[in-house]
């Protein structure tokens, strides 16, 4: 757990890799030809776990790939990108990034190594959804994955045609295994009218949405705390009222983020007895797959409602 630095602190941290870039290009960083990747797997940079983890299970043995933040202890919206990282990006032939601002310095560091062979998925406009898209986290929706495969099988498949067939499997392998979390939404959803919930950041809404659960936080409050900056002191009282009154039937922490204000709000939630469920931004590893560590966060959800049990970690 770190605690949280001010989102205007990410101005600062490309300087150094974004300087080094033409360095790395010049000293032969990027191979001279696309046919020195033949006998290759691909190179592929995700921004973050959730969707290097996708990537991998679809390109199989025929992909590399380096997911630049995958440690779910750290706060993600802090990241610092490195030498390392405009190395990786620059040889990249498949870039995945999130988009809407959550991991900008994938952008900014392929501008910085142009290639004319490689690959871009950015979900926020595979997904369509404009730049005032207030919340980031679009993994936690279940109409995000499915495309986010379709358009990695597919691009894959150019880069790398000769396994083009074995792409294609994968995703429909991939899409199928989505199917027990869905199912499991669609059963809570049905089963449950008028749940409502408290939060710290808008991290898991779109599952939220989706199991058909009212986030009683207000999203002002929620944006305050993702982007380090104080909440009015309305809202607190408000999210503290929901919390020691128990009027909601769980309260959603994320655990990557942890300020003096949400501790206290946790404690306030521990002492009323309201369930407290963890949840990541970046997918926890070792030990699961993107579509179970999801199927994991509705079961904790649920726990919460129905057996009134914590989950403080997955």
């Amino acid at each position: 757990m770190v605690e949280r630095v001010p989102r205007r602190a990410r101005g600062r941290v490309l300087r150094t890799a974004l300087a080094l870039a033409p360095m790395l290009l010049g000293a032969g960083a990027v191979p001279a030809v696309a046919s020195t990747h033949a006998s290759k797997a691909v190179e592929v940079v995700a921004g973050e776990n959730e969707y290097g983890d996708v990537v991998a299970q679809i390109g199989g043995k025929y992909v590399r790939v380096l997911s630049v933040e995958s440690s779910p202890s750290t706060d993600p919206h802090t990241y610092e990108a490195t030498p390392a990282t405009a190395k990786a990006v620059a040889e990249a032939r498949l870039l995945v990034e999130n988009g809407l601002g959550y991991d900008a310095f994938l952008a900014k560091l392929a501008a910085a190594s142009p290639s004319r062979e490689r690959k871009v998925i950015d979900v926020q406009h595979l997904l369509g959804l404009p730049d005032s898209t207030p919340n980031p986290h679009l993994w936690y929706s279940p109409r995000t994955m499915p495309a986010v495969a379709r358009a990695v099988a597919s691009d894959l498949a150019a880069v790398d045609p000769a396994h083009a067939r074995v792409f294609r499997q994968n995703e429909a392998r991939f899409l199928a295994s989505l199917v027990p979390w869905t199912d499991a939404i669609a059963a809570f959803k049905r089963a449950h009218r008028e749940v409502r919930v408290a939060t710290t950041e808008p991290v898991a809404d779109y599952l939220l949405a989706a199991m058909g659960i009212v986030n009683v936080t207000p999203f002002r409050f929620q944006a305050d705390v993702m982007n380090g900056t104080d909440p009015t002191p309305q809202d607190v009282t408000l999210v503290e009222k929901a919390l020691s009154g128990r009027t909601v039937a769980a309260f959603l922490y994320n655990v990557q983020v942890v300020d003096s204000l949400t501790a206290a709000m946790r404690q306030t939630a521990v002492a009323a007895h309201v369930p407290v469920v963890g949840v990541y931004e970046t997918m926890p590893t070792p030990g699961f797959h993107y579509q179970t560590w999801m199927l994991a966060e509705v079961r904790a959800i649920a726990d919460a409602v129905v057996h009134h049990a914590s989950t403080g970690r997955l």
